[in-house]
C-alpha cells in the first residue's frame, strides 16, 4: 500500500471535503465498524486510510482484493483526514447509495418514515437504526432535514444506512402526494389532540410524518394526513425527542404487523 505522511497530501483534502458535505457522492466513515458494514451492504468503498497498527488486519487486506485504493498513514495525517476528536484508525470514502423516491416506495407493505425538518444529524441517524430495527421500508427526508449520509448521522446509524432506502432533501408535501397516490395512510405526528399510538391502525400501508426538534409539524402537513397520531405522555412530560418517538412508532407499526415474531431491543 501507498504511504501518506504529509497532511497537505491531496487525498487528506479530499477526504475533508467529505466529512464537510463538499462532495455530493461521497460519504465519509471512520472506524472499522462502519466500512465493514458498508461492505457487507453492498456499498462501493473508493478510498481507505489506515495507520500503521491496522494496516495489515483483515479488512485492509480484504480491501486489497477489491477495486478499492488502500494507503497507509501517519496518525497525524489521519486525524486530518477524520472529523472524530478520537479517530479509530480507519477511515474510509464510500460512494453514496441511491437517494430517489423510487427506492423508498419499491418494498411493500409500505411503512416509511417522512421527516421535517430534524436538523440534529445525530437524531437523523438513530432514526434510521430504529427504522431498520423495526422493518421500517424507507424513509423520506425533508429539504431542511440533516442529510443522512453526513458522517455523524452515519454514525448513529451504525449501518443502516447503507440498507434502508433513503430519499434525501424531498419536498415533503411532494412526497406526501406521491404516498397517497400509492393509497399509504398518511399519520401526522402531534403533540395532543391525535389518536393514541396503540389505538393507530399501522397495519395497512402507512407513511408517518414526524417534526424536528422542538417546532413539530407545521400545520399544512398536519392537514395533509389522513389522521393525526399522539404518543401519550404522563404530565409534566409533553413530547419525546424525534428519534424516541419515531422508534415508538416503528416499533408499535412492528408488533401489529407481526406480534408473534417481534423481537427487537431498543
Amino acid at each position: 500500500m501507498e504511504r501518506i505522511s504529509s497532511r497537505q497530501n491531496a487525498l487528506v483534502r479530499q477526504f475533508r471535503e467529505v466529512a464537510q458535505g463538499a462532495i455530493a457522492d461521497g460519504v465519509l466513515l471512520d472506524g472499522e465498524h462502519l466500512i465493514e458494514e458498508a461492505l457487507t451492504s453492498g456499498v462501493a468503498i473508493e478510498v481507505a486510510a489506515f495507520t500503521e497498527r491496522l494496516a495489515s488486519g483483515p479488512l485492509a487486506r480484504r480491501l486489497q482484493t477489491t477495486k478499492t485504493k488502500a494507503v497507509i498513514v501517519s496518525d497525524a495525517v489521519l486525524d486530518a483526514m477524520s472529523p472524530m476528536q478520537s479517530p479509530s484508525g480507519a477511515v474510509a470514502i464510500a460512494r453514496r447509495p441511491d437517494t430517489s423516491l423510487d427506492g423508498v416506495f419499491a418494498n411493500t407493505p409500505e411503512l416509511i418514515l417522512m421527516l421535517h425538518d430534524v436538523q440534529d444529524p445525530g437524531n437523523v441517524g438513530a432514526v434510521v437504526r430504529a427504522a431498520e430495527g423495526c422493518g421500517a421500508t424507507g424513509i423520506v427526508c425533508g429539504e431542511r432535514t440533516a442529510d443522512p449520509f453526513g458522517w455523524k448521522a452515519v454514525r448513529g446509524a451504525m449501518g443502516s444506512s447503507f440498507r434502508v432506502p433513503l430519499a434525501t432533501k424531498q419536498s415533503l408535501p411532494d412526497a406526501i402526494e406521491r404516498a397517497r397516490e400509492k393509497r399509504l395512510r398518511i399519520f401526522a405526528t402531534t403533540v395532543r389532540g391525535g389518536t393514541p399510538l396503540a389505538d393507530c391502525d399501522l397495519r395497512v400501508p402507512s407513511a408517518i410524518v414526524l417534526g424536528g426538534e422542538g417546532s413539530g409539524l407545521p400545520e399544512a402537513l398536519i392537514d395533509a394526513a389522513d389522521e393525526r397520531l399522539t404518543i401519550p405522555m404522563r404530565a409534566p412530560v409533553e413530547s419525546l425527542n424525534v428519534a424516541i418517538a419515531a422508534a415508538l412508532i416503528v416499533y408499535e407499526a412492528a408488533r401489529q404487523r407481526h406480534a408473534d415474531r417481534v423481537h427487537v431491543a431498543l
